[in-house]
């Protein structure tokens, strides 16, 4: 058993590629092994995550995920704790392993109860066995009222949490909750206790993005001694090992690290509402980053001359950039004045980041749309990122956000293959995706970033990443995803390990990025 941390690369299974590996495991080591396996796990964090735990109440399903939470009563029972079981099934239509289960919590002397106790508390543990990775939307179908007592018993408790497999209701795919399983409340209650989510055999994309990340807490995995490498990993979950000092060649000069150019920052003259700053901020976030050299072309002559504090950002008029020979960002703080520029920045530039204004200029110009899609196919040494907001990502796919968010991962792969480009879909648990790449859940990051200039801090850290790449580089695409998947942890990493006495804001977070 690990708990899941987000500095290596892991693996993720949907719930197909789960439903494959479960099958061929229990053909090898035969019936209900699985299922015992599982139960001691659910015991053993159980016992670690509540140790002093004065009663434990396991609210079971039906299925074979409540058949998992059974088997677990059966040993916390004899291991001498307080526990209490409600189980939504029947011994008549339960699962076969389930029904054994059950006899093995009967026959241990598991106390059953209708409801969920009232009085427990934060010294207390409630175990989440209602539902496991078979969730998915049902249309029509509401869950049972006495399935949704308990789940709200559980969402509202001050106890310490533990849900097996994924939090009951989560749809283990997507990181969304199934239709008929949102949140009633408002918010949880103010006094509630930790959250753990215990991951049976595989560890599940839908953990790590949406509204996962918020109903899951602290994530474990335990594979249940299972062999997984037969079935390929149907996204991955980002990691990278925290770099304090990064080092550079000695030999290093600032043409070793490419030049970056933020074409960006509407000012007050074409609508009134000057978004300069933007601009600024990418040019931070771009300068913090390690990019050799860093330009700035805003978009009118409002932006005569750079704060003191950015010296070292130079002031170009658009004409005078060699978009063949640098690395461009484009879009942030853009307004309506950018859509001019995108045909000969679509068309010259050699590394290109599509950032906010810009991608609605896509998104609305059938033309500019043909140009995106054509960068690659008459250049291969192109290339191109875009780092949408879901509402963005909506615009360039013609659907609405819902629909988005219902599925980031595989809303992230079709806008990467539409415009054959990498993507940085943001959100909670941003994905990744290339054509021809395996989807990329970064899971760093916190609410922290939800302020205004940190998308625009993203860009210009990208856009250092990249122009940091060979110039020569055979596998343009394949870097650029690579390079993408860690801006974006570093990005969500800084966040995490804000300090705690300090707001953070996008200027702030420029200032402290660090070169790779």
């Amino acid at each position: 058993m690990q708990r899941v941390q987000f500095t290596v690369d892991q693996a993720l299974h949907d719930t197909q590629n789960t439903r494959a590996l479960e099958a061929a495991a229990a053909a090898a080591c035969g019936p209900h092994v699985l299922m015992q396996r599982a139960g001691a796990a659910i015991a053993q964090l159980a016992l670690a995550v509540a140790p002093h735990a004065k009663r434990i109440w396991i609210a079971c399903g039906s299925g074979n995920n409540g058949g998992d939470g059974l088997e677990a009563a059966a040993l916390l029972h004899a291991a001498g704790k307080w526990v209490e079981v409600s189980w939504t099934g029947s011994v008549d239509t339960a699962p076969e392993d389930s029904q054994k289960s059950w006899h093995k919590a009967i026959a241990a002397g598991v106390p059953f109860v209708d409801r969920a106790p009232k009085t427990l508390g934060p010294q207390d543990l409630c175990i989440d066995a209602l539902l496991g990775i078979g969730m998915s939307p049902r249309p029509g179908r509401a869950p049972s009222p006495l399935l949704l007592e308990h789940l709200n018993a559980i969402r509202h408790t001050a106890a310490t949490i533990l849900c097996v497999d994924v939090p009951s209701g989560l749809i283990a795919d997507t990181g969304q909750l199934a239709p008929g399983f949102e949140h009633t409340a408002a918010s949880p209650p103010a006094n509630a206790g930790p959250r753990h989510s215990l991951s049976l055999l595989t560890l599940k994309p839908g953990l790590f993005t949406g509204v996962g990340r918020d109903e899951s807490g602290t994530v474990w995995l335990d594979g249940l001694g299972v062999d997984l490498s037969t079935q390929a990993p149907s996204a991955w979950l980002a990691g990278a090992a925290p770099t304090q000092s990064p080092s550079r060649p000695h030999a290093s000069h600032k043409g070793s690290w490419g030049d970056v150019a933020i074409v960006g920052g509407e000012g007050l003259r074409q609508r009134g509402m000057g978004m300069t700053g933007a601009a600024l901020l990418a040019a931070s976030a771009a300068l913090h980053a390690g990019a050799g050299r860093v330009m700035l072309a805003p978009l009118d002559a409002d932006l005569l001359q750079l704060p003191g504090e950015l010296p070292e950002i130079m002031l170009r008029r658009f004409d005078k950039l060699e978009l063949e020979n640098i690395t461009t960002v484009c879009g942030c703080g853009g307004g309506a004045a950018i859509h001019a520029l995108m045909p000969e920045l679509l068309v010259r530039a050699q590394r290109l980041v599509l950032d906010a204004d810009a991608l609605n200029a896509i998104a609305a110009d059938p033309t500019l749309q043909q140009l995106t899609r054509q960068r690659a196919a008459n250049n291969p040494r192109h290339i191109t990122a875009m780092t949408p907001h879901p509402l963005e990502a909506a615009r360039l796919l013609g659907c609405d956000t819902a629909t988005v968010q219902a599925d980031r991962v595989h809303a992230a792969q079709r806008l990467a293959e539409l415009f054959h480009c990498v993507v940085n879909l943001k959100g909670s648990g941003s994905i990744i995706a290339a054509p021809e790449h395996t989807p990329v859940i970064n899971a760093t990051g916190n609410a922290r970033l939800a302020t205004g200039g940190t998308g625009d801090v993203l860009a210009g850290l990208l856009g250092a990443r990249l122009a940091a790449l060979p110039v020569d580089a055979c596998e343009c695409l394949n870097l650029a995803f690579h390079a993408t998947c860690k801006a974006s942890w570093q990005h969500g990493w800084m966040a995490d390990h804000w300090s705690g006495d300090s707001s953070l804001t996008a200027s702030a977070l420029a200032r402290s990025l660090m070169p790779q």
